[in-house]
């Protein structure tokens, strides 16, 4: 099976510097959608066999536009939810600063020890995450294409486990808007990655797609 896990395009509250977990379901910028459209047409020829999204609006939206006419096969699995920010959701990071300092190094050195105030740890968004990913793969054929669109931090969660890497790693690679992901195996358990945040769509060799990581 090969396996697309694609991050949803650019927000407005990316670009802000926001807290966007689960409790405000932002949509796409104009930035965001000229994105998604731009993943379209690197999937105009992939034979995808089925699609699976996060039910926040910013996912549902970006897997819509990239599926274009194809849109109809999604389904959606609130296991790919992003990881819920609690207090955080809708403050400014520079503002989390002044608040919760120790929290957010915390947060930034060790995100494996770190419940967010009201809200979620990474290991538990890792085990839903990958739940959700056994659901979407079942019944899949051998030759055939998933297509997983989610969010930083449940695609950073998923590619940890992948690799084998313990959760403090999580901020040790990007996840650019509409940066893919491409995973093959005979099933969840044997996946290899293939490619690792790639937006070529979006930018030059070596480029770099901007995002705020939080």
């Amino acid at each position: 099976m090969r396996i697309l896990l694609a991050r949803h395009g650019e927000t407005t509250w990316n670009t802000e510097g926001r807290h966007q977990g689960q409790g405000f379901d932002i949509p796409l910028s104009a930035v965001g959608r000229a994105q998604a459209q731009a993943l379209a047409v690197r999937f105009r020829e992939e034979p995808i066999a089925r699609a699976v999204a996060s039910p926040l609006l910013r996912a549902r939206q970006t897997a819509e536009i990239a599926l274009a006419e194809r849109a109809s096969m999604l389904t959606l699995d609130p296991g790919l939810m992003e990881i819920s920010h609690g207090d955080w959701e809708g403050r400014l990071a520079s503002e989390i600063r002044e608040t919760h300092p120790e929290l957010q190094q915390a947060w930034r050195e060790r995100p494996h020890t770190v419940r967010l105030p009201g809200g979620e740890a990474f290991p538990e968004v890792q085990d839903r995450a990958w739940a959700a990913l056994v659901r979407a793969c079942e019944g899949l054929g051998e030759e055939e294409t998933l297509l997983l669109v989610s969010h930083d931090g449940v695609n950073r969660a998923l590619i940890c486990r992948i690799l084998g890497l313990p959760l403090s790693r999580v901020w040790s690679f990007r996840q650019a808007p509409t940066g893919l992901n491409l995973l093959e195996g005979l099933d969840p358990d044997r996946l290899v990655l293939l490619r690792l945040n790639d937006a070529h769509h979006l930018s030059p060799l070596f480029g770099e797609v901007v995002h705020r990581k939080l």
